[in-house]
């Protein structure tokens, strides 16, 4: 699956779970988004990229829709490997982009944070493009 089917899918995937998903599910987001945030970029990056990362299997919960655990699974793996190639300096980007996607989920704004995911994604890709030195647009499977 390429970066851009990746991306495609989260984006659609967070605008359903937008609709969809409970005060419960936004409450646990939030709870993962915090727990992330107390965690050390600098002595454990490795830790603090698998937090980030598992929003995605969040959301895909959110969504109500269980065939979509099997994409989760895929971006997770590829987000997590980008933060990874990326570094810590990478911290701050992802948790004031996870702030402005828990804003939208709060206001049930599908369209905005479908937006701020798509746009998130995206950013990171090409920051991990610049720490790979690739151009390579494909997921391995």
């Amino acid at each position: 699956m390429t970066e851009d089917t990746l991306i495609w899918w989260q984006s659609a995937v967070t605008r359903i779970a937008c609709q969809r998903m409970t005060a419960q599910q936004l409450s646990a987001l939030q709870a993962s988004v915090e727990q992330a945030s107390c965690l050390s970029a600098r002595h454990d990056w490795g830790r603090k990229a698998t937090a980030h990362a598992e929003l995605f299997n969040l959301l895909c919960d959110s969504t109500g829709e269980p065939v979509l655990a099997l994409l989760a699974g895929s971006a997770t793996g590829w987000l997590h490997d980008l933060l990874m190639a990326v570094g810590p300096r990478a911290d701050g980007i992802v948790l004031s982009s996870r702030r402005r996607l828990l804003r939208h989920l709060k206001l049930r704004d599908a369209d905005g944070a479908a937006r701020e995911m798509e746009h998130h994604l995206t950013g990171l890709r090409y920051m991990g493009r610049l720490a790979r030195g690739t151009i390579s647009g494909t997921v391995a499977s």
